[in-house]
């Protein structure tokens, strides 16, 4: 009965143990990272998977995918440069397509004192009125991105009723 208990005891620390250990090993890990929302590389401007899968790294949280490892290694040679064009590039991209007419900080109309700030979080396009309301958006980052993501709902089209479905008979 010594030997069963012993052994019990055993096994309940080693589990114990591997559970400790697992914890602080996934507590290190960052967190998802925010996906790469371009369909190219920065560095070759070649659409991406055309020459095979794309190289993905992530840098300060951000995913960047780039067409092979070389690329890599010109962005790991210059990431302030690149990681600016890589923002541009964001800008371009999301700016059309942005939900508020506001900005998420202050409420003011954007354009209403001046160009307005774009600002690129974690590969998302951030729309302020001036420079200052970056610095209460980063102390709450998630608060305003939902904000975002609140507005880019609302402005989605409903989906097609049989009501407005035009062109009835049609195999479909």
């Amino acid at each position: 009965m010594t030997s069963f208990r012993f052994l019990l005891s055993t096994i309940v620390a080693a589990l114990l143990i591997g559970d400790t250990a697992f914890a602080a090993e996934t507590s290190d890990k960052p967190a998802t990272a925010a996906a790469y929302p371009l369909d190219y590389c920065i560095i070759s401007g070649e659409k991406l998977g055309e020459a095979g899968a794309p190289v993905v790294k992530t840098y300060d949280g951000r995913e960047v995918k780039f067409c092979c490892n070389q690329c890599v290694k010109s962005f790991e040679k210059d990431p302030a440069n690149w990681t600016k064009k890589l923002d541009k590039a964001i800008v371009e991209t999301q700016q059309d397509h942005y939900p508020l007419e506001t900005c998420v900080v202050s409420g003011e109309k954007l354009g209403g004192m001046g160009e307005p700030t774009n600002y690129v979080y974690q590969n998302r396009l951030v729309r302020f009125c001036c420079d200052g309301c970056i610095k209460t958006f980063e102390k709450n980052p998630e608060k305003y991105l939902g904000m975002i993501d609140a507005a880019a709902t609302k402005e989605m089209p409903e989906k097609p009723t049989k009501d407005m479905h035009q062109h009835e008979g049609m195999g479909h």
